[in-house]
């Protein structure tokens, strides 16, 4: 005979009798339940993992690690503090940048944009920009005295240009910041009016950068907003940007002048630490689910122990101990709970691997966006399957459900012999 007895009677009992197909029916979707639950919470969670490396890479990737500037946006003899953020072993590249808000305009089409102006050589070794220029064209279309201009491809297609075609800037001329105490020339208000060519442009796929940014040549910029030799500030990559915070702090301590030095953290963590809750309260959410179908096995289970009492009591007849009875359930529930977590499982790694595809043909079928470009900031769903992920959703999955064996079970082993087999 197999041995041991619990798992040979568990794994017998796991079919009912020709005469009570119900239990049958009722194991079946108990199975299902289990695994739809865990197909479900794979599925989502992998989507919300490639949201957020979506959002991570492109965001992250086009942020500064560290900033360098003063109070006023405005930073004298940057070569000179460049070459000091450069001696920490831990940053890899620092590059000045001239930051504006202005208004771009072209026949009656009219956006806000903020000017990013930068020099080439340098900003090459900062973030990820180059990456996302359409026609694999860089940053060194941008030529000094040319006054050429890369757009984000949201911005530009607002503005209804295309490369080889020119917009209009304006831009307040007096300062960024300027005291309401302070008096005002009438020819401060006169607004800055120029012409920029189109010579590109970029797409992040993050709409807060292709709705909004245009890229110009540092020394236009200079030259434009009248700063001389200054610069808004200087911005570095460093070798591991989660180490950003800590270099900040040794920057700062090295420093006898009074800069503003601020890392990435100190404005942007909080969107990551939102996107971390978000997915462990949805994972929570999700798991009521499985807990859900795992309940069902206690209904499957009382209406098995109801249905095996009298075999139950011609075991305990013959010797069976009522901890072992109780093992004969367990097993059975353990098994129904397997089953429909492996099912469950590959469902799950089979439609997270494809739900690009899943997603086009929905959006195809039913001529409709998933994700709303003004609402979510990627426009494309990706998933990214963790191996943590769908071993902690099978072990809970599996767990609840022998956990809500451990009732029927422990009511199996109570059963009576002398009651169960009154009226056989």
């Amino acid at each position: 005979m197999f041995q041991p007895l619990s798992a040979f009677i568990g794994l017998r009992y796991t079919k009912a009798k020709r005469d009570n197909n119900f239990i049958s029916f009722i194991s079946v979707a108990s199975v299902f339940g289990i695994a739809l639950g865990v197909t479900v919470l794979i599925t989502v969670l992998s989507v919300m993992n490639g949201y957020v490396q979506g959002i991570q890479d492109r965001y992250l990737g086009m942020l500064s690690h560290i900033t360098v500037s003063d109070s006023d946006w405005s930073l004298p003899e940057w070569q000179e503090r460049r070459k000091q953020v450069l001696q920490n072993p831990n940053v890899k590249s620092v590059a000045p940048f001239i930051e504006r808000h202005v208004i771009l305009k072209e026949a009656d089409k009219v956006n806000p944009a903020l000017f990013s102006a930068v020099l080439p050589e340098y900003e090459k070794d900062i973030g990820t920009i180059n990456r996302f220029i359409s026609d694999g064209k860089d940053l060194s279309l941008l030529k000094e005295g040319a006054f050429n201009i890369i757009l984000g491809e949201t911005l530009a297609s607002d503005l209804g240009v295309v490369i080889g075609d020119s917009v209009t800037m304006l831009s307040p001329k007096q300062k960024a910041f300027i005291s309401l105490s302070e008096e005002q020339n009438t020819d401060d208000l006169i607004p800055l009016i120029k012409e920029f060519t189109v010579v590109g442009t970029f797409k992040v796929d993050l709409q807060m950068y292709d709705k909004s940014f245009a890229y110009i040549h540092l020394k236009d910029a200079s030259e434009l907003f009248e700063m001389g030799e200054n610069v808004s500030g200087l911005r570095g990559q460093v070798n591991n940007i989660f180490d950003a915070q800590q270099i900040t702090k040794e920057l700062a301590s090295q420093s006898t002048d009074d800069y503003l030095i601020t890392d990435w953290t100190s404005q942007h963590s909080s969107f990551f630490r939102v996107m971390k809750l978000q997915k462990t309260m949805l994972f929570l959410v999700l798991l009521l689910i499985i807990g859900v179908a795992a309940f069902n096995l206690v209904s499957t289970l009382i209406m098995v122990v109801t249905d095996k009492e009298s075999d139950i009591a011609i075991l305990r007849t013959l010797g069976m101990p009522p901890k072992q009875v109780m093992k004969v359930f367990v097993i059975q529930g353990a098994l129904l709970a397997l089953i429909g977590t492996l099912i469950g499982v590959i469902l799950g790694l089979l439609i997270a691997s494809n739900v690009s595809s899943i997603v086009q043909f929905l959006e195809a079928l039913f001529d409709t966006n998933f994700l709303n470009k003004e609402i979510h900031k990627l426009t494309q769903i990706d998933a990214e399957i963790q191996s943590f992920d769908v071993i902690a959703i099978a072990i809970c999955a599996f767990v609840l459900s022998v956990a809500a064996t451990i009732f029927p079970a422990w009511k199996a082993s109570k059963v009576q012999p002398a009651e169960a087999l009154r009226y056989e």
